[in-house]
């Protein structure tokens, strides 16, 4: 039985940092769009100017050096510390960042998958990752986030897609344009940072963003997103298509709409027609 702790003492934390200014909730408006076939999608559209974060300007301090103690939940092993996300997509939204140096560009290593199993073992979720600012980051400094999920508690708004995916991948099956850009691989019952890992590299293979024995870093941006059974990758060529910034969580279902963003031409194409021209796609 997971224990959910580190989730409650998020929600407690949340509220410490509500009161005391260290935490800043986006102000959004949620529209429902049920997408096609198994994918739906939330579209958030953001109310006021966009946070600091999001603004397209010169060079940004690293806020993770060091991280606001008020944010902090707990350390994780010797490198690793969990804390709130400052602008959450939700209450609990949590960030596994590496505690000295390593870049959001660079290889993911056993050390960040070994925390992310300590975490896992205790709060599960939505766990995603956004491997550079063609990726959707906002921050060079190494960070994997969390969404929290409870028993029953649906996953993402693209749940069913995602099960009809991996379904489509492990029995041969026809995929649609949007799987056949994104690799899937399903994960152990129980986790080790050393399977995740494996899965992981040979994601990364397939989708030609080549291995560490090779490569100094992936040749191309990605996203990852992970739920208990499966871990899925795409690698991007862009970040932004009609003034939509999309990151891992587009992918899940969830879109921010911003005043930049062009509300016509998503609502005369559909979500999934900004997905694709995001993704990078082979010739």
């Amino acid at each position: 039985m997971v224990a959910e702790g580190l989730h409650k003492l998020a929600l407690q934390h949340s509220q410490e940092a509500l009161e005391n200014g260290a935490l800043r909730p986006l102000s959004t408006d949620i529209e429902t769009w049920a997408g096609s076939g198994d994918g739906g999608f939330e579209i958030r559209h953001l109310v006021g100017a966009p946070p600091r974060h999001l603004r397209e300007a010169g060079p940004k301090p690293n806020p993770f050096r060091p991280w606001d103690q008020r944010l902090e939940l707990t350390r994780v092993g010797n490198e690793h510390v969990l804390i709130l996300n400052k602008y959450p997509v939700q209450l609990g939204h949590m960030l596994l960042i590496s505690q000295s140096w390593q870049p959001q560009v660079g290889w993911l290593s056993l050390l960040d998958w070994t925390a992310v199993c300590q975490v896992n073992r205790d709060t599960g979720g939505l766990w995603f990752f956004n491997s550079g600012p063609q990726a959707g980051a906002s921050q060079p400094h190494r960070h994997l986030q969390l969404l929290p999920r409870t028993k029953g508690v649906r996953l993402c708004p693209r749940e069913e897609w995602f099960q009809q995916h991996l379904l489509n991948a492990t029995c041969s099956r026809p995929m649609d344009s949007l799987e056949r850009s994104i690799k899937i691989k399903p994960l152990p019952v129980t986790w080790s940072g050393s399977a995740l890992l494996e899965i992981y590299l040979d994601l990364c293979q397939q989708s030609g963003l080549g291995s560490p024995q090779r490569d100094e870093k992936p040749l191309h941006p990605y996203n990852l997103l992970i739920s208990t059974r499966w871990m899925t990758l795409v690698k991007r060529s862009c970040d932004e298509v009609h003034g939509y910034s999309v990151n891992a969580l587009g992918f899940a279902g969830y879109l921010l709409s911003t005043e930049r963003s062009n509300r016509t031409w998503l609502a005369a194409h559909s979500p999934e027609a900004l997905l694709m021209k995001v993704v990078a796609t082979d010739p």
